[in-house]
């Protein structure tokens, strides 16, 4: 049997998945959706805030489809601030006009077998940005859920761990040729969720998400060993834009 893979982790992950109440929402007086979304706009302040402390980060973006109107994603030193921003929404006026989608709970993580370095992985610059990194407010998200397969010959697990490492390897070589133009963070959820690992990735030009995605799918570890969950696609909302999105 292989063995288990050791991983440098950092911030822990919140993806929240909202749909809008639309039909309520057109209901409420122009004056009080005014102030509702104040209320909203001041918890994003708050989150910016945070991140200018280098605290934790966040990305807000608006989702295309029938899975989800917005998304929340939100990094923390801790999953007890994770659970406090999430009540901290659930309390606020907007939350009453919002339908639980989905959520994702993982922890931003990295292989070791990227640090060829010795030593405390956690003291080298290049791999603390990567575990605890500012989330881009690029202008287009794409999340998905994946595991690892455990079919017959096609088991991950069951392969040994350095063949595990250059397969891995070999595989981040490909989402480096898109260096500059895809923003890729990895989380892990073994033990936190239903998948394995959530993938979110940021661009300013959508269609280098499907250029991306679609090469990886030729790569060994994604051909042979990687299933993939529900994709979620959106568009940034920034917070001069908030008001704007929720006019009816």
């Amino acid at each position: 049997m292989g063995e288990p893979a050791e991983t440098i982790d950092g911030w822990y992950c919140y993806h929240d998945f909202r749909s809008i109440d639309w039909t309520s929402w057109k209901r409420v007086p122009a004056d009080e959706r005014h102030s509702i979304l104040a209320e909203f706009i001041s918890m994003v302040e708050e989150w910016a805030d945070n991140e200018n402390r280098a605290e934790g980060s966040y990305a807000l973006y608006s989702i295309i489809g029938q899975k989800a109107d917005i998304m929340f994603m939100l990094l923390r030193p801790t999953m007890k601030e994770l659970e406090q921003i999430e009540k901290a929404f659930n309390k606020t006026r907007l939350a009453e006009y919002t339908i639980p989608a989905y959520s994702y709970v993982s922890v931003v993580e990295l292989g070791k077998y990227m640090f060829r370095g010795e030593g405390d992985p956690l003291e080298d610059p290049s791999i603390r940005e990567r575990v605890f990194p500012i989330l881009p407010k690029w202008e287009h998200v794409c999340f998905y859920p994946m595991y690892k397969k455990r079919e017959g010959n096609d088991n991950w697990y069951s392969l040994p761990a350095k063949e595990r490492g250059q397969l891995m390897y070999s595989h981040g070589m490909i989402g480096r040729k898109y260096a500059g133009h895809v923003k890729q963070i990895i989380t892990g959820s073994t033990g936190f969720d239903d998948w394995e690992w959530g993938v979110t990735l940021f661009a300013h030009d959508v269609l280098q998400f499907k250029k991306l995605i679609y090469e990886m799918r030729f790569d060994e570890v994604s051909a042979r060993f990687s299933e993939f969950g529900p994709f979620y696609i959106g568009n940034v909302l920034k917070k001069d834009e908030i008001e704007v999105y929720f006019q009816v």
